[in-house]
C-alpha cells in the first residue's frame, strides 16, 4: 500500500480525524446513557446527567463538521450513503433529537412517572444511536450493493446482518466502557464507587465483543487485513490498541481515572485507525461488484474544490478545537448540583 499525500488522501485523513473526535467525545456521553438506568436514585441520576450536561451538545458539533467535510470532499459518497441508508439515518436523527429532548425535559416536572419516562427515553436512544453507528461501520466493511450509476441497489433490511449487528453491539460495548470511565472520573462518593465497579464489567463485555468481531472479520472479510499483510509495521497499531485497552483496569485500580479515560480514548482512536487502514482507499465498498466501489478518487470533488475547502478547513477546525477545549476547561472537576442543574 502506498500512501500518496495528495489532496484526496489528506481529506480522507481529515474526515477520519473529525469522526474519530466525535466518537471520542460523544462516545462517553452516549456511554453514560447506556448505563444510565443502572443508576438508582433521583439525585444520582441527576449527577450522571449533569456530568455530560455542559458538553453533550457541543460534542455533536464534531459529527456535523465531519458530515459537512464529507459532503464537500466526497459528494458522491455523501449522496450514495445518505440515500442508501436513508431509513437508518432518519432513525438515527430521530434518536439524536429524542435524546436531546429527554435531557432537557427530564427535570422540568417533579413527578416520578415523568422523570422515569424521560430516563428510559434517554437511555434507549443513547443505546440505539451507538448501535446504529456500529451497524453503519459494519456495512462499510462488508460492502453494499452499488450499481454502475453509484446508486444503492439494496434494501433497508439487507443492511441488517449477523456481522453488522455484532459490530453494532461492539460499538455499544465500547461506548459503555468509555462512558463508565468518564462517570467515574466526574463523580465522587457512592456514585463513583458504584460506577467504578461497572468499569471492569464493561471492559469484559467490550473485549468479548471485540474479540468476536475480530475473528469474524479475519474469517469472512480478509480484505480488511491486506494492507497489514503488505506492511507489517502497521501491526503496531493493533499492538497499541491492545495496550490501551489493557491499561484501563490498571489505571482504575490505582485511582487514576483521567489516565484511564485517556487510555479508553486511545483505544477508540486506534480502533478507527485500524478500520481506516483496512478500507483505504475505498470509502464505500460495493458488494458483489467491487468495480463499482467508491474511493477517494472516483468519488471526490475537483482538485480545485478540494484545495479551496482545505484552506477553509484549516481556518475553521481550530475554532472547533478552541471551543471544545475551552468548554472542557471551564467545566473541569467533579460534577455538582445547583439551581441551574438539570
Amino acid at each position: 500500500m502506498e500512501f500518496t499525500f495528495d489532496l484526496n488522501t489528506i481529506w480522507f485523513i481529515l474526515i477520519g480525524v473529525l469522526l474519530a473526535g466525535y466518537a471520542f467525545l460523544d462516545g462517553f456521553d452516549l456511554g453514560v446513557g447506556t448505563i444510565y438506568l443502572f443508576i438508582k436514585g433521583d439525585t444520582n441520576r441527576r449527577l450522571a446527567l449533569n456530568s455530560i450536561g455542559p458538553v453533550w451538545d457541543g460534542n455533536e458539533v464534531w459529527l456535523v463538521t465531519g458530515g459537512g467535510a464529507l459532503f464537500a470532499a466526497f459528494p458522491h459518497v455523501y449522496a450514495t450513503v445518505f440515500s442508501g441508508f436513508y431509513n437508518a439515518f432518519m432513525l438515527l436523527i430521530f434518536m439524536l433529537i429524542f435524546r436531546a429532548v429527554a435531557i432537557e425535559f427530564r427535570s422540568k416536572q417533579p413527578m416520578q412517572w415523568w422523570r422515569s419516562m424521560w430516563d428510559r427515553a434517554f437511555s434507549v436512544s443513547s443505546i440505539l444511536i451507538a448501535f446504529l453507528m456500529g451497524v453503519a461501520i459494519g456495512n462499510i466493511i462488508t460492502g453494499i450493493p452499488l450499481g454502475a450509476d453509484k446508486e444503492f441497489q439494496g434494501t433497508f433490511l439487507g443492511l441488517i446482518t449477523p456481522y453488522t449487528v455484532l459490530v453494532g453491539l461492539t460499538t455499544v460495548a465500547l461506548f459503555m466502557m468509555h462512558g463508565s470511565i468518564y462517570l467515574t472520573m466526574k463523580t465522587e462518593g457512592d456514585l463513583q464507587e458504584k460506577t467504578k465497579s461497572w468499569v471492569n464489567n464493561a471492559i469484559i463485555f467490550f473485549v468479548i465483543c471485540y474479540t468476536t468481531v475480530t475473528m469474524a472479520t479475519l474469517i469472512y472479510y480478509p480484505n480488511m487485513t491486506l494492507h497489514f499483510v503488505e506492511n507489517e509495521w502497521l501491526f503496531l497499531v493493533a499492538v497499541l490498541n491492545m495496550l490501551a485497552i489493557a491499561n484501563i483496569p490498571r489505571e482504575i485500580h490505582h485511582g487514576r481515572e483521567f489516565r484511564a479515560f485517556l487510555s479508553s480514548g486511545a483505544a477508540i482512536f486506534s480502533l478507527l485507525l485500524l478500520f481506516a487502514i483496512g478500507i483505504f482507499p475505498n470509502l464505500v465498498l460495493s458488494d458483489p461488484n467491487p468495480e463499482h466501489s467508491l474511493n477517494i478518487y472516483n468519488a471526490a470533488s475537483s482538485q480545485k474544490t478540494l484545495g479551496i475547502m482545505l484552506t477553509i478547513a484549516m481556518i475553521g477546525v481550530p475554532f472547533v478545537l478552541a471551543y471544545t477545549i475551552s468548554i472542557y476547561w471551564v467545566f473541569r472537576g467533579k460534577v455538582k448540583l445547583d439551581s441551574s442543574s438539570y
